[in-house]
């Protein structure tokens, strides 16, 4: 019997394009069904409520305010911990859509949730007050009499504190450590309120199906929290045996951190990823730094790149060697197995190098096949633009450089000497159409830059942005 060898199978430009074109689509499918899922869990909520006769008790003006103050509780709630779960940074969700729409999803449910939640205790009190006769401040002070109801408006004030400083506006007026403190307030605000979901009146009773959804949510939400932001994490960190090796100043302000450990290549990390890293120090250990990697993981060694962009970022350039680093992730979908298109466009400013950077080391790129642009306001934030071109991927692709300010009173991202010459996005990247762009940058010039290549006509699924900002 003779064995026939099977020929290798050949992956041609055209097939990896398809494949490309297939994944994309398959994960905008899951992501669609993530989407489903959130909202069917508050249809759940609702729907067991009514099953149990929820609106059979609505016999009269007090009896209905106080079932829609049920309805808006339970609601409220489903939101609240499908946010929890958004950011436990689950790895089905990281990979689908990414940890930053996730977490854009997280904060646009807050203030749905919050006002939910004001709703629930308004109308409750105010229905009871109906029911007893008596003015709602009059019942407001016995229902604190009750141990559970006094919790959950202690909830309540947490939660207030939570979503008023994630406002833009005001969040900006904190430190990064002092607002994530503030915000893990959220877990507290959940936890302190179960006890009086679980024994005020009969919506949750034992036996019943709404008691075991409930607490299967509980389960799903802080469950997903403790394995995969603190076990996974843990177990990660130990594995891995992370040290610092080196510290190399590569500009002022701007560090690498080089970095040494066990099997470091089975993190499994893609180019253009980022992890939240804690360095055991006297100084840093209380505080986690999400920072992306500047070089793609090797069996033993690892690289990042930081910004001095504050006190917590600044003591992260006079750690000592063997320092003992912790690692949660890698995270992001800013990655080449999210490209659809057949080219791929890149343009990054300042330290938003760092995850470009990574990404063109990790893509597959044909000759010719990748244009870049790197944006600087002058020649101090040349971070890694030397490494770009001498990338074994980029043989025959374009590499542009532009500097200078941008002119005063304009809305671009581009300098005044490139517009003064009449360059648009559209000439400085001709292939943009038949291309996957990646952004990388300050908040305020991506969306410059977001704006620019929507107006040029390219496709919303063609674009990937990396935002360094909390």
């Amino acid at each position: 019997m003779s064995l026939r060898t099977q020929p290798a199978r050949r992956f041609t430009p055209d097939r990896i394009d398809r494949t490309r074109r297939v994944v994309s689509r398959r994960r905008a499918r899951t992501a669609d069904l993530l989407f489903v899922a959130c909202s069917t869990s508050v249809a759940i909520a609702v729907g067991l409520y009514l099953a149990y006769g929820g609106l059979a008790t609505a016999t009269d003006a007090s009896s209905m305010i106080t079932a829609a103050g049920i309805v808006t509780g339970l609601v409220g709630t489903d939101l609240i911990l499908v946010m929890l779960v958004l950011a436990a940074r689950i790895p089905l969700i990281d990979r689908v859509v990414g940890q930053d729409k996730a977490m854009a999803f997280h904060r646009r449910l807050g203030k749905p949730a919050l006002y939910l939640i004001l709703a629930h205790g308004i109308l409750l009190t105010t229905g009871y007050a109906m029911a007893d006769g008596q003015s709602v401040v009059a019942e407001t002070v016995t229902l604190f009499n009750a141990p559970d109801v006094a919790l959950a408006y202690l909830g309540l004030v947490l939660l207030v504190a939570v979503v008023v400083t994630s406002v833009v506006a005001v969040r900006r007026r904190f430190s990064y450590e002092a607002w994530h403190l503030i915000h893990l307030l959220s877990y507290a605000a959940v936890l302190v309120a179960v006890p009086h979901q679980l024994s005020a009146g009969a919506v949750l009773a034992d036996g019943t199906w709404q008691r075991v959804y409930w607490l299967g949510l509980y389960v799903l939400a802080f469950g997903s929290i403790g394995v995969f932001r603190f076990i996974v994490p843990m177990v990660r960190s130990a594995r891995h045996d992370i040290r610092v090796a080196a510290i190399e100043q590569i500009a002022p302000g701007v560090v690498s951190i080089h970095l040494t450990g066990r099997d470091l290549d089975r993190l499994r990390t893609r180019g253009g990823q980022y992890a939240i890293w804690r360095f055991w120090t006297g100084s840093t250990w209380w505080h986690a730094h999400p920072i992306s990697f500047s070089a793609v993981p090797t069996n033993g060694t690892a690289r990042i790149t930081v910004r001095d962009l504050g006190r917590g970022s600044r003591a992260l350039g006079r750690v000592r060697p063997g320092t003992r680093v912790s690692i949660e992730g890698p995270y992001g979908v800013f990655t080449d197995a999210h490209r659809s298109a057949p080219r791929l466009a890149v343009i990054a400013a300042g330290i938003g190098i760092t995850p470009i950077r990574s990404l063109l080391e990790d893509s597959s790129l044909r000759p010719g096949e990748a244009a870049v642009i790197l944006r600087g306001t002058d020649d101090s934030q040349r971070y890694l633009w030397d490494e770009i071109g001498s990338l074994a991927g980029m043989r025959g692709s374009t590499v542009h450089t532009m500097m200078g300010a941008r002119p005063p009173g304009l809305a671009t991202w581009m300098s005044a000497e490139a517009l003064g010459r009449g360059v648009t996005i559209g000439s400085a990247l001709p292939h943009l159409l038949n291309s996957d762009l990646y952004i990388c940058g300050p908040q305020a010039w991506t969306d410059l830059v977001v704006r620019d290549a929507l107006a040029a006509g390219l496709p919303s699924a063609q674009l990937h942005v990396e935002r360094f900002d909390w």
